[in-house]
């Protein structure tokens, strides 16, 4: 594999919809391998990029027809920038939770099917950021690779 020269940037605009994010997370993945996201980072990537993709689809949309969903991959030698976008509804607050993870301090039948996806989005990542501007959801993950095994 080639070392990446200075920047690589890979886009992708997909319908809100389960089919198509699982399918537009793959074909991301595939291709940010194929520019040469460090092999040791990979699983990270693609985990807290479905979670927030799912998330788009599974609460942005909500309610309204879905749209869209923009993914902007920036990836250069020391760090991995991704801005996922879409026009559906803002996040409450309009910033991230928290990211702390649900209780699982209970009886197997009683855990929480949700709860964990801003957790492991926080703990994947360098670096999440997120504003709404003119009428869109912008969603910024950040993972650097300098430092890491």
């Amino acid at each position: 594999m080639n070392p990446i020269s200075n920047e690589t940037c890979l886009e992708l605009s997909f319908p809100a919809t389960e089919a198509e994010a699982s399918a537009g997370i793959e074909q991301l993945s595939t291709g940010l391998s194929d520019q040469g996201l460090p092999v040791q980072k990979a699983d990270d990537v693609k985990i807290a990029l479905a979670e927030a993709i799912n998330n788009v689809v599974e609460h942005a949309y909500a309610g309204i027809a879905p749209a869209k969903v923009q993914v902007t991959c920036r990836l250069d030698q020391d760090r991995l920038d991704i801005l996922i976008s879409d026009t559906g509804n803002p996040l409450p607050g309009l910033h991230p939770p928290d990211g702390i993870p649900a209780s699982v301090d209970t009886t197997p039948q009683d855990l929480p099917e949700g709860g964990f996806g801003w957790y492991l989005i926080y703990e994947l990542t360098s670096d999440i950021s997120y504003e709404r501007r003119k009428g869109c959801n912008r969603l910024s993950l950040r993972f650097d690779f300098t430092g890491h095994s």
